[in-house]
C-alpha cells in the first residue's frame, strides 16, 4: 500500500507549512487525485489518519477531489474529457492528444490554526 507513504510525504509537507506560518495546527487539507495518478483515493483516506498520528496534522479532515482526465488534441486543437483507457479526442477521435489533467497528484489548500481564535487558509 504505496499510499501510506504518500500520506507519510503529504503530512510532512503540511507540517512543513505549519512551521512557515506559525501555526500550531492543521485542521482541513485539500488534495486534487486525478484518475492517472497512481493512487487510489479509498486507500488514501484510511492511510491518512494513520500517518497523521501523533502531529500536528492529526485530526485535520482530508478531502479528496478527483478532477475530470481532459486532453488536448494536437489535430484540432480541441480538449475534451477522456476515460483512462481511451485518451481519444472527443472531437475528432484523433489519437494524437496530450494530457491536461487528470494525472495529477495535487495539494490544493490547507487551513491552518495559528491563533486558538483564528483559522488561515493556505
Amino acid at each position: 500500500m504505496h499510499e501510506l507513504s504518500v500520506c507519510q510525504a503529504l503530512v510532512r509537507q503540511v507540517e512543513s507549512l505549519m512551521q512557515e506560518h506559525g501555526a500550531r495546527a492543521a485542521t482541513a487539507i485539500r488534495l486534487l487525485v486525478g484518475p492517472l495518478s497512481g493512487v487510489e483515493p479509498a486507500l488514501l483516506q484510511g492511510a491518512f489518519p494513520l500517518a497523521a498520528a501523533g502531529t500536528g496534522v492529526e485530526g485535520a479532515r482530508l478531502a479528496v477531489e478527483s478532477p475530470a482526465l481532459r486532453v488536448a488534441c494536437a489535430t484540432c486543437g480541441a480538449e475534451s474529457e477522456a476515460r483512462p483507457n481511451r485518451l481519444v479526442c472527443g472531437a475528432c477521435g484523433d489519437w494524437h492528444t496530450r494530457i491536461v489533467s487528470g494525472d495529477e497528484l495535487t495539494l490544493a489548500s490547507v487551513d491552518l490554526v495559528i491563533d486558538p481564535a483564528e483559522e488561515t487558509h493556505v
